[in-house]
């Protein structure tokens, strides 16, 4: 479980791409996944194999470590339903290391489960802030609302305003510096996870519950 406080603007030192998925078939687009090594001074230091590390919202884990730099397996599905695909040697990165018992929850409650894609589509400087336009799966439309919570590649934003098709964010100069939000360009793909406590009720009204004591019992 994270926050959504990006700990630190990290690197891509490197990616390999593996062999094809044991499920792909004959006719198909290879299943293929990957290797990333990534450097992260903060975010490596007293890292283990097996810990899990936030990387533009994505939630890897990892397989190796040296100085400061670490190694995540990142399978298929994920490069297919994240921007994780897209990285290549030198992509800076959001990361962020998992949140623990008894600290401080300054973001909201972040899965590291990305939902979709969307895409940045505006972005209108102010003189303290930016506003950035980002597009909107229809599938994900009904979790995002007015000044609620969503994840924009692992960061925890407020969205501004929510439509149909796209929502908007402010962002402010610590923002803008430290994370890849400062650098990403319209046209640029970003890593979308919507508040789960929307998918959580949502599910339960779907069952039927009304009652809130149902959920306790």
């Amino acid at each position: 479980m994270f926050t959504g406080i990006v700990e630190e603007l990290g690197e891509v030192v490197a990616v390999e791409h593996l062999g094809d998925s044991p499920s792909a078939t004959a006719g198909d687009a290879p299943d293929r996944a990957a290797l990333l090594r990534l450097r992260g001074p903060v975010v490596a230091e007293g890292v283990k194999h097996g810990d899990s590390i936030a990387v533009n919202g994505v939630c890897l884990t990892v397989v190796d470590h040296a100085g400061d730099e670490f190694t995540a397996d990142v399978m298929a599905e994920t490069l297919h339903r994240s921007s994780l695909g897209a990285l290549a040697p030198g992509s800076r990165v959001n990361l962020e290391r998992p949140m623990t018992l008894g600290g401080r929850l300054g973001g909201h409650l972040v899965q590291g489960h990305v939902d979709g894609t969307g895409t940045i589509t505006e972005r209108i400087p102010g003189e303290q802030w930016e506003v950035v336009r980002v597009s909107l799966p229809a599938a994900l439309a009904r979790y995002v609302v007015e000044k609620g919570s969503i994840t924009v590649d692992g960061v925890s934003l407020t969205v501004v305003d929510a439509a149909d098709d796209h929502f908007t964010i402010s962002l402010i100069p610590t923002t803008l510096a430290l994370t890849t939000l400062g650098i990403k360009k319209v046209g640029d793909p970003v890593n979308l996870e919507v508040d789960v406590l929307a998918k959580y009720v949502e599910r339960l009204l779907a069952a039927g519950v009304r009652d809130p004591q149902e959920i306790v019992r």
